[in-house]
């Protein structure tokens, strides 16, 4: 699959996550001055990949906005789960890509509850049914970003 507007501002909300997460740690009272060092590694190492990404969507938008690439990727979806939160009403590139960290954030905390050990094997099905929804909510609303600026470029010409 090709880069998109979508799948690229995915990539940096969850560098973002990581970076939050890894400074969250670094500031723990209980770390140690070598582990507080690793994290601080870490993180530059995080930030270096965020600017990157800042920059592949700074070249991506102007070649989209030039006609130089596909803006969107045609996707065959298998999804059966019907309870999910609609894209349809978003119009807007800033709440889609907001919708999208929000996904994002999500996933991360679900993620992290159906690691825990003290949770029961009922209680991990639910958490990853709930992971499943989340993340097609996720690809829908990377879709809703691309389809967006897919639509300000047709409208731009």
């Amino acid at each position: 699959m090709a880069e998109t507007l979508g799948s690229l501002i995915d990539k940096l909300s969850i560098k973002n996550l990581r970076y939050w997460h890894l400074d969250e740690a670094a500031q723990a009272r209980d770390a140690s001055d070598l582990q507080k060092q690793e994290l601080m590694d870490k993180m530059e190492l995080v930030d270096r990949q965020r600017k990157e990404l800042l920059e592949e969507i700074d070249v991506f938008l102007s070649s989209a906005l030039a006609g130089e690439v596909r803006i969107r990727d045609e996707k065959v979806k298998l999804y059966k789960n019907l309870n999910v939160t609609s894209a349809e009403d978003v119009n807007h590139l800033g709440e889609a890509v907001s919708k999208l960290a929000m996904s994002n954030i999500k996933l991360w905390h679900l993620e992290d509850e159906v690691r825990r050990e003290d949770l029961p094997d009922a209680d991990v099905v639910k958490t990853k049914r709930k992971i499943d929804t989340n993340n097609q909510e996720r690809n829908n609303f990377m879709d809703k970003v691309d389809e967006i600026l897919e639509n300000f470029v047709k409208q731009a010409r």
